[in-house]
């Protein structure tokens, strides 16, 4: 299936002129949901040209359940309590494989700064400054993060309305502005340890995460 984005219905941002298409569909096993097999889907045409992966769960049928996750390698591979990204995919893949739908995996580690840039920025919180300021001491933008590729993921899979799983509401509204529907936005759990606590509460007020931290760790 191949899409041009350029004739794709959006909002106020254009979406460029590149032709996306799939490239390959890979049956994939997984451990914990084996009931119905998943798939891998990459594509071509993207338009930062990064290695983005959609994950299909479960059936898709109807409108899909999808979250777009960015990738984090301390927290989903290495399980680090500075953030609660690993949990968050962890939940997102039970709750997708359950309903049917999509994650999308965003090649965008650190906020789209990269690893080595998050692990510096780590060092700076270390020193008093919150998750944001501390990107802008390194001459980054808070968040660099832009939809545009998971949006033409989402129309090439022809899942142009959407039940959304995430805080986030920058998220969804460059996701609508490039011609997704959002049926629902529909938050996720927070987990909340010591360690993560200054970081998720930075994410609540200065970005307006939708993250309930009322009677957790002061």
């Amino acid at each position: 299936m191949k899409v041009t984005t350029s004739q794709l219905p959006v909002g106020n941002r254009p979406l460029g002129r590149a032709e996306v298409r799939r490239r390959t569909v890979v049956p994939l096993d997984l451990e914990a949901y084996t009931s119905v097999q998943s798939e891998l889907i990459t594509f071509h045409g993207l338009a930062d040209g990064q290695e983005h992966l959609a994950v299909r769960l479960g059936e898709p049928t109807g409108i899909p359940l999808v979250r777009v996750h960015s990738e984090c390698l301390t927290g989903d591979v290495l399980g680090s309590r500075r953030c609660d990204c690993g949990p968050q995919l962890t939940d997102a893949l039970a709750m997708i494989h359950e309903r049917g739908g999509y994650l999308l995996y965003m090649r965008q580690e650190g906020r789209g700064i990269g690893l080595y840039n998050k692990l510096d920025a780590y060092q700076l919180q270390d020193d008093g400054h919150d998750t944001y300021a501390a990107n802008l001491q390194l001459g980054r933008a808070a968040d660099e993060r832009d939809y545009t590729a998971a949006a033409q993921i989402l129309h090439c899979l022809g899942a142009v309305e959407i039940d959304l799983l995430t805080n986030n509401p920058d998220k969804a509204e460059q996701l609508r502005r490039y011609g997704i529907r959002l049926r629902k936005v529909l938050p996720t759990v927070a987990h909340v340890n010591p360690d993560n606590y200054r970081y998720l509460a930075a994410k609540a007020t200065e970005t307006r995460h939708t993250i309930d931290l009322e009677g957790m760790f002061p």
